[in-house]
C-alpha cells in the first residue's frame, strides 16, 4: 500500500469519527427541540416548527450510519462500499440543508408563532385538571419565570381577581425561597423575567445550533467525500485488472 493511499485512509477514519461526534451533537439538538415544543408546544399557533428537530434526528442517524460505513472502507477495499457511503453523504446533505433552511425560517416566526402564549395565561383558572393551567405552570417552573413579560402581567388576568388580588400562582416561586407562597407583598421571592422572552429565547437558541451543526458537517463531509474520491480514484476496478492479465498473457 503507498504512503498516500494510506494517508487518506486515516483521513477517512478520523472524518468518520467526526460523523459519529456531529450525529451525536445534530441528533441532541433535534430530540432537545422536541422535548421543549413538548411541554411548551400548546403556546405555539402549530406544528410546523419541530420540522427541523425532525430532519435533524434523521440526518443524525444517516451521519452515524455514514461514518461506521466509512470506517469500514478505511480498512476494506470494496467499490460497493465506497458508492453507499458516497450515497450517504449526499443523502445526510440533503437532509441537513433542508433542515438548516426550515430553521432558519423559523428563526423568524418564534414571535408570531407564540401568539396564543398571553391567551393561556389570561385563561389561567388555577385548576390543575386544566391543560392549559398545567402547561402554563410547567413552563414557569422548568424556565424559572413569571407571566409574559414578568409577575405584573397576572394582575390583568381574571384568575388574579378571583382569588382575592394577593398573590400569583406558586409555580412563580423562585426555588430558593422555601418560604414563598405567591404574595405580592414579597416581589423578591417572584422570578424575575418572563416567560415568553424565555421560551424564545430556549427555541431560537436549539434552531440556531442546527444551522451551526449543519456547516460544520457540510464541511465535514467535503473531507470525507474527497478522501474516498482519492480512494476510489487510486483503486483501479476489478475488470480492468482482469483485461491487463489477459493482454499480459
Amino acid at each position: 500500500m503507498s504512503e498516500r493511499r494510506r494517508i487518506f485512509k486515516v483521513v477517512l477514519q478520523i472524518t468518520c469519527q467526526l460523523f459519529w461526534l456531529a450525529g451525536l451533537v445534530v441528533g441532541l439538538s433535534g430530540v432537545y427541540l422536541l422535548l421543549n415544543f413538548k411541554h411548551s408546544g400548546v403556546f405555539f399557533r402549530n406544528i410546523y416548527i419541530i420540522l427541523p428537530a425532525i430532519l435533524a434526528i434523521v440526518s443524525a442517524v444517516a451521519l452515524l450510519s455514514s461514518g461506521g460505513i466509512g470506517c469500514w472502507v478505511s480498512v476494506r477495499e470494496s467499490n460497493c462500499l465506497q458508492a453507499t457511503f458516497v450515497y450517504l453523504l449526499v443523502i445526510v446533505f440533503c437532509l441537513e440543508a433542508t433542515a438548516a433552511t426550515l430553521a432558519y425560517v423559523n428563526i423568524g416566526k418564534v414571535d408570531s408563532e407564540l401568539a396564543p402564549f398571553r391567551n393561556m395565561f389570561l385563561n389561567y383558572s388555577g385548576r390543575s385538571q386544566d391543560p392549559g393551567t398545567d402547561a402554563v405552570n410547567s413552563v414557569q417552573e422548568e424556565l424559572q419565570c413569571c407571566g409574559v413579560h414578568d409577575y405584573r402581567d397576572w394582575i390583568t388576568t381574571a384568575w388574579f381577581k378571583q382569588t382575592g388580588k394577593m398573590r400569583v400562582p406558586q409555580s412563580c416561586c423562585n426555588s430558593t425561597f422555601h418560604t414563598c407562597n405567591g404574595t405580592l407583598d414579597q416581589p423578591h421571592m417572584l422570578y424575575s423575567e418572563g416567560c415568553q422572552v424565555k421560551l424564545e429565547d430556549a427555541m431560537t437558541f436549539i434552531l440556531h445550533l442546527i444551522i451551526y451543526s449543519t456547516a460544520v458537517v457540510a464541511v465535514v463531509q467535503m473531507v470525507g467525500l474527497f478522501s474516498v474520491a482519492q480512494l476510489m480514484k487510486d483503486q483501479p476496478l476489478q475488470e480492468y485488472r482482469i483485461l491487463d492479465r489477459d493482454t499480459i498473457n
